[in-house]
């Protein structure tokens, strides 16, 4: 049982860190609402359970090819982009809560928003292809199949705990802060995750050409 919650524990260190889902979980559930922002983190354990998959498969090596480095830190870089950007032309729209706003942030497009966004981030890559490719062995060298698949359901479970409870958090915050911080926080939740796509353009660049 405690290797068990030691599992748990590593799903929330991975969901827990400020980064670009996190960043827009935030910016969907101020401005949309609680489902709006656990679907984006329902997305992104989507696409977590995409790349445990192909560890699964032993797609591990794939990493080592410079040109699918350059092209997953390039995409990444788009995605965050525009869905920074996004978040800072919307950001006006939180002291208004209509309807029509709420009409263009579909339940589908929150979902795929986190989807994508976790999809190409290289950093989730890395930790499911990398880090967790490494537990995986041990772990099968120590328990077998079985034991796998209930530690996989628990790094899953600490992910969902930690999505919840942004979703909870964010959804919460448009109910008891003024509009004017809520309209600066919207603000630097799109600086950051543009912040984020520079940084993954940077490292494109360096991949490329140091």
């Amino acid at each position: 049982m405690t290797i068990f919650f030691t599992y748990v524990l590593l799903g929330l260190s991975l969901a827990a860190p400020i980064g670009p889902v996190n960043a827009a979980q935030l910016d969907r559930g101020i401005k949309n609402g609680f489902f709006h922002s656990w679907l984006v983190g329902l997305g992104a354990t989507a696409a977590d359970g995409f790349y445990m998959l192909l560890v699964f498969l032993g797609f591990v090596h794939l990493m080592d090819v410079p040109f699918i480095q350059v092209f997953l830190w390039l995409f990444g870089f788009f995605v965050l982009v525009y869905t920074g950007i996004e978040s800072l032309l919307g950001a006006r729209e939180i002291t208004m809560i209509q309807e029509d706003y709420r009409k263009v942030q579909t339940y589908t497009k929150s979902f795929f928003s986190g989807f994508m966004m976790s999809l190409f981030n290289p950093l989730t890559i890395l930790f499911w292809l990398g880090i967790f490719g490494s537990v995986l062995a041990k772990t099968v060298s120590d328990y077998g199949i079985e034991q796998i698949m209930i530690y996989t359901g628990a790094i899953f479970l600490g992910i969902v705990v930690w999505d919840l409870t942004m979703a909870f958090l964010s959804s919460s915050l448009k109910r008891v802060l003024t509009d004017r911080f809520l309209y600066f926080v919207s603000i630097l939740s799109g600086t950051s995750l543009i912040g984020f796509g520079i940084y993954f353009a940077v490292q494109a660049f360096n991949v490329l050409f140091l």
